[in-house]
């Protein structure tokens, strides 16, 4: 399973989770990471980060802005304290609720210190992250935080590589590996399960699949996601 914080989401036949979050790729973290401050920008594969949300554009003129979670249950991004912004400073939430609309991640936030349009216009497509080790670790073998999935090369049983993990979304039915084909063309969706996925290698930087033969063919339209 991918790892979603906070709590886990079961997954399919085969007992998978992803919890969340988007971090640079693999790896442990240091516990004595030096706090960056407002001219260090946090490098985007810092592998001791977590990306919990980005923010969206501003919503009203009274400072409140738009924000899409990346934690299992949405909302609960406001509990893990002060978040850094990908630019360095401290980003602290209040006034957290859920944005209108069909999807439950993305939020209506207010931010400490923002109190008008401009300064939630300045937040705009800022990433928000925590260190890693204020989320614990996972608790067992098939447990996994979804970032450490993305990026990995994907094969199949047979040993052809296929292509790369490009994100870990869920509509609701479970976590889903959707792979970027190595040759081109439109990404693919499949269940995060052991039945498709019976193998992971993180530390080799690469995953098993067991895919259907028309992994590639074009499909339906996927669920919408609302705009940030």
């Amino acid at each position: 399973m991918a790892r979603r914080p906070p709590g886990h989401t079961p997954h399919g036949d085969g007992g998978r989770r992803a919890r969340p979050g988007r971090i640079g790729e693999t790896s442990s973290t240091s516990a004595h990471r030096p706090k960056p401050d407002a001219d260090a920008p946090l490098p985007a594969t810092d592998p001791s980060l977590v990306q919990m949300g980005e923010f969206g554009r501003a919503h009203g003129l009274n400072g409140e802005i738009r924000l899409k979670s990346y934690t299992g249950v949405p909302q609960a991004i406001a509990s893990y304290g002060p978040l850094l912004g990908a630019d360095g400073r401290r980003i602290e939430l209040t006034d957290v609720r859920q944005a209108g609309g069909a999807s439950p991640d993305l939020l209506v936030v207010r931010v400490k210190g923002v109190s008008d349009r401009t300064g939630a216009e300045a937040l705009n497509r800022l990433a928000l992250y925590l260190p890693r080790e204020r989320l614990g670790t996972t608790q067992d073998d098939d447990e996994f935080f979804t970032a450490d999935l993305v990026g990995l090369d994907v094969v199949d049983t047979h040993g052809t590589h296929l292509g790369t993990v490009a994100d870990v979304p869920n509509y609701g039915g479970g976590d889903l590996l959707e792979i970027k084909p190595a040759l081109g063309g439109a990404t693919a969706l499949l269940p995060f399960t052991k039945a498709f996925v019976p193998e992971l290698d993180i530390a080799g930087g690469r995953v098993v699949i067991d895919p259907p033969d028309d992994l590639f063919a074009p499909a339906g339209p996927r669920p919408p996601e609302e705009p940030v």
